[in-house]
Order: C-alpha cells, then structure tokens, then sequence
C-alpha cells in the first residue's frame, strides 16, 4: 500500500483525478449491478422513490434522460441505442436495458436485461404548478438492506447529471 501511495503521489494531479473518477465509476457499476451475481438470494426487491429539484426545463433534463449521446455525459462511459435496447458501458463492461414506456417531457421507463420482468428504473419530470420548479423523480427497485447504497449511487449520478446541465 506504501508503494501505491509513493508511487501516487508521482503521477500528476490531472491523471491522479482520472484515476479517481475511474475508479468512482467502477464502484458505483459494482454498487448498480451487484445484485446481479447474487442469484441465491431470491428475496423480493422493493420499490423506492428518490426526488431532486432541478433548475431546468421539463424537455432539456427529457433529452438528458432518454438520449444515448446526453446520457453518456453523465449515466455511463458509453451509451448506444437500437431498436428501444440501451447498451450502457462501465470501464469496458456493458449491461443492457430495455425501453418499457416513454412519454415525451414526462417519464422513461426502463428494464435491465438480467432483472426480473416486474423491476425497472424509471425517471419521470413533474412540473410543480405553485412553485414551477422541474423535479426528477426516480423510482428503482433494491433489496431492503440495499437502499442505502443505491441511493448513494443515484446521488452521485444524479450530481454529475446536473453539473452538466449547469444547475
């Protein structure tokens, strides 16, 4: 671990943060996706609801959610899209995800390929009419003792997503 921090400290801060972010990137896929490779484990996932006010309008965070060059600025390393199955890359690991339900400024319903037929992700935009305030909801589905960590990682995807926007 000496060596790794000595050998750290050498690398100059542009690449010391590349190496960082890499590896951000790399925990929040195995915090995504873990529960993929735990199939004994047959307790029912739950659905849970995250909220994040946001100062931008209901069709430029849409475009953000739904467009495979857009959400590549902030979801995943890569984002391809054919016939409604997204293709989403981490470090080189690519996990697919099907478009359930769309409706244009309104919500995105995805399911990823591995994940039961009941489970999706989803990001719908609500426009308060007393405030005008643009909200993005997403709702996922986590094992109980999971949703913390998850949360943690919508956070994180969520902060990214709205420094790109400029919000």
């Amino acid at each position: 671990m000496l060596f790794f921090q000595q050998s750290f400290n050498v690398i100059s801060q542009n690449v010391q943060k590349k190496i960082l972010n890499c590896f951000v990137k790399s925990i929040n896929y195995l915090l995504l996706h873990c529960t993929r490779f735990n199939q004994l484990d047959m307790s029912k996932k739950v659905l849970y609801t995250l909220e994040y006010p946001i100062r931008c309008s209901p069709s430029i965070l849409y475009e953000f959610l739904i467009s495979p060059a857009a959400m590549q600025e902030w979801f995943a390393d890569k984002v391809d899209e054919r016939d409604g199955v997204y293709s989403f890359s981490w470090n080189g690991t690519e996990e697919k995800a099907v478009l359930l339900e769309k409706e244009q400024d309104k919500f995105i319903r995805f399911r990823w390929s591995h994940m039961a037929k009941d489970e999706y992700f989803e990001f719908s935009i609500i426009k308060s009419e007393v405030t005008n305030q643009t909200v993005l909801v997403i709702k996922d589905f986590a094992d109980k003792k999971e949703i913390k960590d998850q949360s943690q990682l919508w956070e994180y995807q969520v902060k990214d997503l709205f420094h790109r926007l400029g919000s």
